[in-house]
């Protein structure tokens, strides 16, 4: 089964700036992921939808980074688009035979995993509320607490604190250059750069950022994730101009070198009919 990418006309309207608090708040976008058995990420998902001050977070972030930053959308649909298809890759690997770290190093279960994947594709970004330089490190103060609220509802302390650790790791480990160190924090640093579907670069190209980044990100039709024939998760990209390819060498090779999934990930791209080809089907 596929996992698609939220049709564009999600994303948030370039037009809805200068907008109060209360009206910002006032069509909120509710989250959710199929639980697929895991009691655990389901109180996590209800715990999210019902917690205005980190949805403010998402918010002031989104805030800084289109309406201040003029950069692409770094709120709730974002962070919802990541986690869904964080909790989705760790799935086909987990499929496919391949142990999630906290089920090596700890011997806790799958479903654990699937809390780290989501809580830090939702807590990942929070800190661009406070800058968008050094975001990252940025977010792991402001995701401490939000963490530390939610775990010991559901873990008794050992736990938690180990699974904080582990959500605090994958939230660093997305920046330029980071290094992932789990399984799970390769996840959410692919699962960040996939989210490049069309109409998610829209707002600079729209106000005339023409450039290679800008023309490469309108390229990208649609991102899909399905199991692969000879590894564990095959990723295709559909474009509508090979421009695109642009955006998959400067964003998702930079992400996928280095994350720890490099022999469970293929990437498929399909070029539709209306271009005059300048390539054929390519494999990354």
């Amino acid at each position: 089964m596929s996992e698609h990418n939220p049709h564009p006309d999600e994303a948030l309207d370039t037009g809805a700036f200068h907008r109060g608090v209360d009206e910002r708040f006032e069509h909120r976008l509710a989250l959710n992921v199929p639980g697929r058995r895991n009691d655990k990420l389901r109180r996590v998902i209800e715990w999210v939808n019902e917690d205005e001050d980190l949805y403010g977070l998402w918010i002031a972030a989104n805030v800084n980074a289109m309406e201040r930053l003029g950069m692409t959308d770094h709120g709730p649909v974002h962070v919802k688009i990541v986690m869904n298809l964080a909790v989705r890759m760790l799935r086909l690997l987990v499929d496919a035979g391949v142990q999630p770290s906290v089920v090596v190093q700890y011997e806790m279960e799958p479903q654990d995993a699937e809390v780290v994947v989501a809580l830090a594709a939702l807590l990942h970004d929070v800190g661009l509320s406070i800058h968008r330089a050094d975001h990252e490190a940025f977010s792991l103060f402001v995701a401490q607490d939000k963490v530390r609220q939610i775990l010991p509802e559901l873990y008794e302390p050992r736990r938690a604190t180990i699974l904080r650790a582990e959500i605090l790791h994958a939230i660093i480990s997305h920046r330029s250059g980071g290094k992932p160190l789990t399984l799970e924090a390769g996840v959410v640093r692919i699962a960040d750069a996939l989210d490049m579907a069309k109409g998610r670069s829209r707002i600079p190209f729209a106000a005339g950022s023409l450039s290679i980044h800008s023309v490469s990100a309108a390229a990208i039709e649609g991102v899909s994730l399905d199991a692969g024939e000879e590894r564990a998760i095959r990723v295709t990209v559909d474009m509508s101009n090979s421009a695109g390819l642009f955006q998959l060498d400067q964003l998702l090779r930079e992400k996928l070198t280095g994350s720890g999934l490099e022999p469970h990930v293929e990437v498929r791209v399909r070029l539709g009919e209306e271009e005059k080809r300048l390539l054929t089907d390519f494999t990354l």
